[in-house]
């Protein structure tokens, strides 16, 4: 723990007086401090100027990153017959059906996103209490209840990231990894950032995007200017 909490306090001094600083330079300042012996995550946290508590002011949806994310995405499919087949040649780690629910319902979740045949939708929604609060549930609006499980599964490996605005108006997501080069994060930021505006509800009044920081997964946060991370 010592050396944890020493390599959190030089971090720390590396971002003292730093706020509101340009996607370039905060990739560039979590980078070098970055210092975990694992290769650690860009985590991006969003406020935003809305109420979730209202269904008008709810924030959800998807973003392809242009560079992926360097984690690797288990992916469970809910299909029956040709839809099973395909998911399974589209390179779904679990497909099943009843089976698959039993699995789910005895507490075994070894998967990081769900798709769902819109047939099977009856059966996944016995687990809603389940796959909800995990963020696991299929949603039509984000493409993982849908007939073309080819197209849902490799996007899922390939990089894409589900955002949903939690109570307090934040959204949060892993954006890549430290070991990408700056560009390629910055890129990543961008897209993501360009992602939750398209996503702005309509009941969203006044200022929408509130505060952008980013951080790694074991290091101090830092604040960017929402104008730097809005741009093209």
């Amino acid at each position: 723990m010592a050396k944890i909490a020493k390599r959190f306090a030089k971090a720390n001094e590396a971002f003292a007086g730093k706020s509101n600083i340009t996607v370039e330079d905060a990739v560039k300042l979590i980078k070098g401090a970055a210092s975990a012996k694992f290769d650690e995550t860009l985590e991006i946290a969003m406020n935003l100027g809305v109420d979730p508590r209202h269904a008008d002011q709810m924030v959800r949806g998807v973003v392809q990153l242009p560079n992926g994310t360097g984690k690797t995405v288990r992916v469970a499919v809910f299909a029956r017959g040709a839809k099973a087949d395909e998911a399974k040649a589209a390179g779904a780690d679990i497909v099943g059906a009843e089976d698959l629910m039993e699995t789910i319902q005895s507490g075994k979740i070894e998967f990081d996103r769900c798709i769902a045949t819109p047939d099977m939708m009856p059966l996944v929604g016995r687990l809603g209490k389940i796959l909800g609060p995990r963020n696991l549930m299929p949603n039509p609006k984000v493409g993982t209840v849908t007939m073309d499980v080819k197209t849902a599964v490799a996007a899922a490996k390939g990089g894409e990231v589900q955002f949903k605005v939690e109570k307090a108006g934040v959204i949060h997501g892993g954006i890549g990894k430290v070991s990408f080069t700056e560009e390629m994060l910055a890129q990543n930021v961008r897209a993501f950032v360009e992602a939750v505006s398209k996503a702005r509800p309509s009941g969203a009044k006044g200022t929408y995007l509130k505060k952008v920081s980013l951080s790694s997964t074991m290091g101090p946060g830092v604040s960017v200017d929402v104008s730097s991370a809005t741009q093209a």
